[in-house]
């Protein structure tokens, strides 16, 4: 399986009163992750997909710091549905794992509802993670 990677840098406006990067960022991460993925992996923008964000849950293993610099994410794809595509994520920092986390994409038609994934993106990310 490919793995993409990504490195993103931390803000300062990341970080909250604790002195470490606000949970809700780890969302933010994620979906910067997912952005440049569409863009590598796809070459599409993905404000121009037509997908939403069904789930995501995330699992932190130690707070990040300003002074970490920077968060590598990790995305895998483990498998495709039909309309959704499934991602993992590692997040790293220093080397070391600071959070795992889950998403779903939903391809949708104009009324919001679940559709079959264009043909054309369903097969990069086969191809792309030996699925």
């Amino acid at each position: 399986m490919s793995t993409y990677t990504t490195e993103l840098q931390i803000r300062f406006r990341d970080v909250d009163a604790m002195g470490h990067v606000n949970n809700a960022v780890y969302a933010t991460y994620l979906e910067q992750a997912r952005t440049q993925y569409y863009r590598a992996v796809l070459g599409a923008d993905l404000s121009a997909v037509a997908t939403v964000l069904a789930s995501l849950s995330i699992d932190f293993h130690r707070p990040v710091h300003l002074g970490d610099e920077t968060v590598a994410v990790d995305v895998d794809v483990p498998r495709l549905g039909t309309s959704s595509v499934p991602m993992r994520y590692e997040l790293r920092t220093g080397g070391e794992t600071v959070a795992e986390a889950e998403s779903v994409q939903v391809a949708v038609d104009d009324d919001g509802a679940s559709r079959p994934l264009p043909e054309r993106y369903r097969a990069t990310i086969e191809t792309y993670h030996d699925l």
